[in-house]
């Protein structure tokens, strides 16, 4: 496949990310939204349309709209990436995004995909905003308030003279722009700029495309060419991965860095922590600590409140299937594969392979069947203690076979396992990465109760 960073090497490519406003009720925020664009591993899952995210701790996802998008672009490519969701000074938003779609990075494009939204739940005044004149792309839009000048920047990547640097473009209302300034170009080629303020101190995180590794800048002020000689950290990761956003916790003093992967996998989303953003000090969280919507790529986050995360998910709805971790191998979900139960690591494709409807247990309503959502009518049931995914035949085996009850989970209370219905004593449990039922019980060897712990997510 035909992609950004390919195109990079050879000298064709560009930028951009997330940036948070923080209007004065940011105090209120209690909640976040994420928007992004999706693509799997085979490209089943690609749709470029805008997607919507929310989540009370800003870690663990829930899609809105079954993972499907609530708005898509009309006009240009008639597709969208890397889109960026901003809260302006009036607590209104504005969403940005690229005007790109396909696998074909190659053709220049001066536009940017531009909506207005009150809330979220509605958008409005589609238009294209033509940001400059150059032969070239207009890439990973995202924007910032520069209170110095009573103004948004809007930042994106763009080629000039051989290289790619980050360029802005000053507006009051997102209609009509300024000529276009190169605002960052420390003297190598750069992508997906996102900023972040904190203490009144402008962040511009970014990733350096001649080593690959993900770094922070800062300044003193938004002025264009002000970040140029103001990177603090050290590359914070290396590999396959770009797009970083850098999000502050509502409520105290920790960060968090998100990059998206595109090798050895594609629409992968990895996060880091950090409790000083004025440090140079990222560390890996575990997917265990976080989920992320499913195939979800190139997002940007913004807080919300507790009110507009109801309120959206009042609009979208929340999925109505879920996604099973494995608490000892939380990369991997509860899938099936040619009709075997298992777990396997995230993503992968066909991806509807780990999507389930938990609904009330055909042979008792008090537990629950795990119905495939890709596959009609067939569950997962339990045969000579294996776990297979097969046929509702109707009768009253089948029904007990199918049914599991939900229980605190026997490696952490705060998960799950789930125990057999007709085979007392008997869990659902992964062994050698296939899913099985077995006799466990608190006593059981640590490794098996593991085994048998899962995180009910989507």
């Amino acid at each position: 496949m035909l992609n950004r960073r390919t195109l990079i090497a050879s000298g064709l490519a560009g930028a951009a990310g997330l940036a948070l406003a923080q209007p004065a009720r940011a105090a209120t925020y209690q909640a976040y939204v994420m928007g992004y664009f999706t693509e799997s591993p085979s490209q089943l899952g690609a749709n470029y349309g805008l997607h919507l995210a929310v989540s009370a701790d800003g870690l663990n996802w829930t899609p809105l709209n079954q993972n499907n998008p609530v708005v898509t672009p009309t006009a240009g490519t008639g597709g969208l990436r890397d889109p960026f969701i901003q809260r302006k000074q009036d607590g209104t938003f504005v969403v940005l995004a690229t005007d790109l779609t396909g696998t074909d990075f190659t053709q220049p494009n001066q536009y940017i995909h531009c909506w207005d939204s009150a809330d979220l739940r509605s958008f409005t005044g589609y238009r294209r905003l033509r940001m400059h004149t150059m032969n070239t792309h207009t890439w990973a839009p995202e924007a910032f308030w520069d209170a110095a000048r009573g103004q948004y920047g809007i930042l994106y990547s763009a080629n000039s003279g051989g290289r790619d640097g980050f360029w802005v473009n000053y507006t009051s209302d997102f209609r009509t722009v300024s000529a276009a300034q190169l605002f960052f170009d420390p003297g190598f080629n750069v992508l997906d700029a996102t900023t972040h303020v904190h203490n009144n101190v402008p962040y511009l995180y970014y990733k350096n495309l001649a080593n690959g590794r993900l770094y922070g800048a800062r300044s003193s002020s938004w002025n264009p060419r002000s970040f140029d000689q103001g990177t603090y950290t050290a590359g914070v990761v290396n590999g396959g991965i770009e797009a970083p956003i850098v999000v502050k916790a509502n409520d105290r003093n920790e960060w968090w860095l998100w990059g998206d992967s595109y090798s050895p996998n594609n629409g992968e989303l990895y996060a880091w922590r950090s409790g000083n953003i004025g440090l140079d000090s990222w560390t890996p969280l575990t997917k265990a600590q976080y989920t992320q919507p499913l195939n979800a790529k190139h997002p940007t986050i913004s807080p919300i409140t507790a009110t507009e995360q109801s309120s959206l998910i009042s609009r979208w709805g929340a999925p109505n299937w879920n996604r099973i971790k494995s608490f000892n191998y939380p990369d991997h979900l509860i899938r099936h594969a040619s009709y075997a139960g298992r777990i396997d690591p995230y993503p992968f494709d066909p991806y509807p392979d780990s999507q389930w409807r938990l609904v009330p247990g055909l042979a008792d309503s008090s537990g629950v069947s795990f119905q495939s959502v890709n596959i009609a009518n067939h569950y997962l049931r339990h045969a000579n203690y294996s776990v297979v995914l097969a046929p509702n035949d109707g009768s009253a085996l089948f029904a007990g076979d199918a049914t599991f009850h939900r229980t605190a989970g026997l490696a952490d209370s705060a998960w799950t396992s789930f125990r057999s219905h007709n085979r007392s004593g008997h869990y659902l449990r992964h062994a050698g990465f296939v899913l099985r039922i077995d006799p466990l019980s608190s006593s059981s060897a640590a490794t098996d109760r593991q085994d048998a712990t899962f995180q009910i997510g989507y």
